[in-house]
């Protein structure tokens, strides 16, 4: 590794590799296919760069932002090595410059983001040029339900197969099953050599508060750092500007950044966090993949991440340089449930939903953490350590108490009734509430009725947040976000371990009272509701029309909270109209209620009317009498449309009766149908 030595230290300016470095970069000049998962601020550029200049030929590296593209050839060009990139944002003259050195070539390195790969001729040029190896930065942007999913990154493993090369992956979000995918994806299901390189970034300081006031807590927190360059996440594009504004009023240098801006504005935001000292980005998470600014010296979040990968790489911006960050995440229910509305609105399967409630859940139990943080966070992706003493709960340990009795009460509340509801009712189980709902299913009969009165309300949601954190529980997507209890409960169940919850966090469930937010649904039927946009947000996507053309917001809301189970029912529902009814019925109803009989499309127009009820009532005599009164004749019936008409028309005479039925229907069923039809008049 002697040249490797050199070029380190004659091109990039380092006496040694960090730790890891080494064996990866000599794993790659070796042309070996390399998976490499190592902590954001570690060092993975140079695992590529480094053996690029080491082997012959071009190395072309797959990025996924444009701002890092540009800041990695800029240094590379100022280390005196020949490098380009093909992006969006180049100038004619810059283009022009990078075909030159290609055609010449001169160039050792070539950028290009993966929405290059979808224009024509780009591989037959490639071929051409001579290409030795790629390398895919952020390579987790292959998993096409990651939340930095890119599309065209699935092109790479056909531009491999075409180069015929090796292929260095690297990136520092992605657990197992990511890794799996990124393994199908990129190396044709063939294991590369892989190299995890550890997630611990000890220099950061991890802390989570509860939302109390989170506006003043933003800004109270950045008041402590005032000078310094932060970045705060927001859920939403809104929030973003008011909170920048707020902070411009305390006098800080800050500004706002998401998607929905202009190009040019947010190449502005872009160009200014990477040139000015001290300035805050309020930002969505469209800012901030491929950061490379070495002094961010905090993140905050205003709102809570959607997954403990999301959170780790967000945070990871901080102090890539080694000296001290701190971070800050504030968390809340309102938090909680739009992250759940999110997973179950998803067009995924069901089986990566409940794989993103399990994501969601180790989140949830970072922040409810009882101990370390940072040990908690590390045993996540499959690391241990000691207490790190520079995390809140380090700082200041919390009170616990043993929640092994709270916790058995509530899987015992979960299980006795089929693991079909959510906390609310599983709630109004445990404190005796005897609620409407509760009646109606026997709920109050059951032996867990009433056991849980030592805690209130808000007591209880604190534990079953706590336990679902512990992923004890986990909302089933096939059940409308219904508790059911996973396999890491059992052994709580059977008394075989304990378990404990924070007092804290019970004493201000309890103590603290909040204002209530008006939703559309109750907490109890938001899981339904999600699902129902999920399904109208599908068939919009279908015909290329705004979702609220299919259903409105309030008409699926009602749906949620009424539960039809019939298209009778469903034509009760206001906003279903016949010709809705008949286009997208049956769709809504598999979402509420799992399968759906199959109904003739003659009763499908009659849905929601009385005739509808009618032609049921007429469908059970003809059965009744099929073979005659004895029961003995040829079998004989009429068709579903001359139901219907009957149904409509209400024949009040036999003769009338024959000339929608004829002579046979009319002398077997006529009668019968007369008796049905005045006892509904």
């Amino acid at each position: 590794m002697d040249s490797a030595a050199t070029l380190l230290r004659d091109i990039f300016g380092f006496d040694g590799f960090r730790p890891g470095q080494g064996e990866i970069v000599e794993a790659v000049h070796d042309g070996k296919n390399v998976l490499a998962i190592m902590p954001t601020g570690g060092g993975k550029s140079l695992c590529f760069q480094l053996p690029a200049l080491m082997r012959p030929g071009l190395t072309i590296v797959i990025s996924p932002l444009i701002a890092l593209m540009r800041d990695q050839v800029r240094g590379l060009r100022e280390a005196g090595v020949e490098a380009g990139a093909l992006t969006s944002g180049n100038t004619p003259e810059e283009t022009d410059a990078v075909w030159s050195a290609l055609d010449e070539g001169r160039l050792k390195l070539l950028y290009l983001a993966p929405e290059r790969l979808a224009s024509g001729g780009i591989i037959q040029t490639l071929r051409r040029a001579g290409v030795s190896f790629i390398a895919v930065d952020e390579a987790h942007c292959v998993s096409q339900w990651g939340h930095d999913f890119r599309p065209d990154y699935l092109r790479i493993g056909e531009l491999r197969r075409a180069l015929g090369v090796p292929v260095a992956a690297f990136t520092a979000t992605a657990d197992s099953e990511t890794r799996q995918e990124i393994v199908d994806r990129l190396f044709d299901g063939n294991p590369p050599e892989t190299f995890l390189r550890g997630f611990d970034r000890p220099n950061i300081h991890l802390a989570f508060q509860p939302k109390d006031r989170p506006r003043a807590q933003i800004l109270s927190f950045a008041a402590a750092r005032k000078g310094q360059s932060g970045i705060v996440y927001c859920g939403t594009r809104a929030k973003t500007e008011s909170l920048a504004s707020a902070l411009r009023e305390e006098g800080h240098n800050a500004c706002h950044y998401h998607g929905g801006m202009e190009a040019d504005d947010r190449r502005s935001v872009e160009s200014r966090f990477a040139r000015e000292d001290g300035l805050i980005v309020v930002a969505t998470v469209a800012f901030g993949m491929g950061v490379d600014k070495p002094d961010i010296r905090w993140v905050a979040h205003a709102d809570l991440p959607k997954s403990i990968e999301a959170y780790y790489q967000e945070i990871g911006r901080a102090g890539r340089d080694g000296a001290p960050a701190e971070t800050m995440t504030l968390f809340g229910p309102d938090d909680i449930r739009l992250r759940r509305s999110q997973i179950d609105e998803s067009l995924a399967p069901a089986e990566r939903r409940d794989a993103d409630h399990g994501r969601l859940n180790a989140l949830l139990g970072l922040a409810e953490a009882l101990t370390c943080r940072r040990q908690t966070l590390l045993s996540y992706f499959g690391e241990s350590g000691s207490p790190c003493g520079y995390c809140d709960l380090c700082d200041a340990p919390v009170e616990t108490f043993d929640g092994t009795q709270a916790v058995r009460k509530a899987l015992s509340a979960a299980l006795r009734t089929g693991e079909w509801f959510g906390a609310g009712h599983l709630i109004d189980i445990l404190l005796g509430s005897a609620t409407e709902k509760v009646r109606a299913r026997g709920h109050d009969d059951l032996p867990t009725f009433g056991v849980g009165r030592e805690f209130d309300r808000r007591a209880w949601q604190a534990v079953f947040r706590q336990m679902m954190g512990h992923d004890l529980l986990r909302p089933d997507p096939e059940r409308h976000g219904a508790l059911r209890m996973t396999e890491a409960a059992r052994p709580l169940l059977r008394d075989e371990t304990t378990i404990k919850l924070r007092r804290d966090t019970i004493s201000k469930a309890s103590a603290t009272r909040r204002p209530t937010v008006k939703t559309l649904v109750s907490e109890e039927d938001a899981p339904l509701l999600s699902a129902l946009k999920a399904k109208r947000r599908a068939l919009a996507e279908a015909a290329a029309v705004p979702a609220y053309i299919i259903f409105n917001d309030r008409t699926l809301g009602e749906m949620a909270e009424a539960r039809p189970s019939t298209l009778d029912d469903m034509a009760g529902i206001s906003g279903v109209g016949a010709k809705k009814l008949e286009r997208y019925g049956r769709d809504f109803l598999a979402v509420i209620s799992g399968e759906v009989a199959e109904v003739h499309p003659a009763r499908r127009k009659l849905a929601g009317k009385d005739a509808g009820g009618l032609y049921d009532r007429l469908l059970e005599v003809q059965t009744q009498l099929s073979r005659g009164d004895c029961g003995t004749q040829k079998p004989m019936s009429c068709s579903a449309s001359q139901l219907a008409k009957l149904a409509e028309a209400r024949p009040d005479d036999l003769g009338r009766m024959t000339r929608i039925l004829g002579d046979r229907r009319a002398e077997r069923f006529g009668a019968a149908f007369l008796d049905v039809l005045r006892e509904a008049s």
